[in-house]
């Protein structure tokens, strides 16, 4: 009988964890959560930054090409639907430049803006206006410009 009883005790004390310790370790994880959640935040907010400079470059790569082919940059009225698909009275066009219309829109679901002449006498010009979608800004909400 006396092995029952021990054996008994043995099963309920490993049987499962205790209120108070599921407790203690969720408030151990929230503190974690709570120390790292900013930080991976302004990770990911770094990160669009740095491919909407990428995507600038590229596009501004195939405002080039295009330029190569028909000796002239697209207008700010034709914008940077020229790279796609071939504007009216588009002659050398040998496009398309950039695979799809979906390349022409920052991280942050703006489209990319162009003018040609851009600003201080660069010929032309591909910007964003950051995640606020206004002029200026800084950290994730900076403009990004080819030039």
């Amino acid at each position: 009988m006396m092995k029952r009883i021990a054996r008994g005790r043995r099963e309920t004390s490993e049987s499962g964890f205790s209120l108070v310790e599921l407790l203690v370790v969720l408030a151990i994880i929230g503190m974690i959560a709570t120390m790292v959640t900013p930080q991976v935040l302004g990770y990911l907010g770094r990160a669009k930054g740095e491919t909407a400079r990428i995507q600038v470059k590229n596009i501004a790569q195939a405002v080039e090409l295009y330029y190569l082919d028909s000796g002239v940059y697209p207008t700010t009225g034709q914008g940077l639907a020229a790279l796609v698909t071939q504007p009216p009275g588009g002659s050398g066009w040998r496009g398309p430049y950039l695979r799809d219309a979906r390349g022409l829109t920052d991280p942050w679901g703006h489209p990319y803006l162009y003018r040609s002449p851009g600003l201080g006498g660069t010929p032309y010009e591909v910007y964003s206006l950051g995640s606020d979608g206004k002029a200026g800004g800084s950290g994730d909400r900076a403009d990004v410009a080819s030039h």
